[in-house]
């Protein structure tokens, strides 16, 4: 089934039992503001998972600046949810799915299979005029939420720095053009791109409504940018988040050889020893 789901596919399946909803709204400037939209009004029924407590590890020397989660952790937060492997699941945000993509890439790399993406967010389901909630959070039933790694989806930094100059891989950066090119960097404190690098806006999976785009038109996008589905495709932004809009365009449009550098550049330039490099 496709990673992407209309809002009328979860209208029609919103109250049944084996299936959650998980409202990911998250602001990074203003981190208390997405647990606050939750509680003005969201998707009947759905519970709430934050990026900071829920969705990334703590802090460290390396890791970037939203580590993953310990395994165990995770799952012990899904379970409390009331998800388990057997639960189907929609996420939704209202950052352009960047936030929901986060927590698609979570559950499929602790091995849930299930976990789906509501097109167009939270503002396109109010515009469509479905229902809305300020009830509190459901009370929730936990289940039984295993790990089962999936390894082969993940990069990590030393296998990023062994392929910088690899011909068969393709470095995949997914931020805003004036930070890939060292222009600006409002994040972090260092600017700039990992060498051989390629760009790809992650913003760009979305057309102009903020609907995801077709298989079709991600694929002409990543050919643009010179991607070779042959190629292994390792993604990064700066902190493993909105990399993981990007690799659900490439996995939609067809591209399997795709991981998550999930430290990003925040986790490379905590290291002494990289090199960095500005411009095209």
């Amino acid at each position: 089934m496709e990673p992407i789901v209309h809002p009328r596919w979860l209208l029609a399946r919103m109250y049944e039992p084996d299936l959650v909803i998980v409202d990911c709204r998250y602001d990074m400037s203003v981190p208390s503001a997405g647990r606050a939209a939750y509680d003005r009004d969201h998707i009947p029924g759905a519970v709430y998972a934050d990026l900071e407590r829920d969705l990334s590890g703590p802090l460290a020397a390396h890791g970037g600046r939203q580590p993953l989660p310990d395994p165990q952790t995770f799952a012990d937060t899904i379970s409390r949810l009331g998800i388990d492997h057997e639960t189907r699941v929609v996420a939704y945000d209202d950052q352009g799915g960047a936030l929901a993509a986060r927590f698609w890439w979570l559950m499929r790399y602790h091995g849930h299979t299930q976990t789906y993406i509501l097109d167009g967010g939270y503002s396109y389901w109010r515009s469509l005029g479905y229902p809305v909630s300020d009830a509190h959070p459901p009370v929730i039933v936990p289940k039984r939420f295993e790990v089962r790694i999936r390894e082969e989806m993940l990069a990590d930094r030393q296998e990023v720095y062994e392929r910088l100059y690899a011909s068969n891989t393709v470095l995949l950066d997914s931020r805003e053009a004036k930070r890939f090119l060292g222009v600006e960097e409002p994040m972090d404190h260092t600017a700039g791109h990992i060498p051989g690098a390629v760009h790809a806006y992650w913003r760009e999976s979305l057309d102009d409504a903020g609907l995801w785009k077709s298989p079709e038109e991600q694929r002409e996008r990543f050919a643009a940018a010179g991607i070779d589905p042959d190629q292994e495709i390792i993604v990064y932004c700066g902190s493993g988040v909105t990399a993981c809009a990007n690799v659900l365009a490439l996995e939609r449009a067809g591209f399997r050889k795709v991981r998550l550098y999930a430290g990003s550049w925040s986790d490379w330039i905590s290291y002494k020893d990289r090199p960095i490099a500005k411009g095209e």
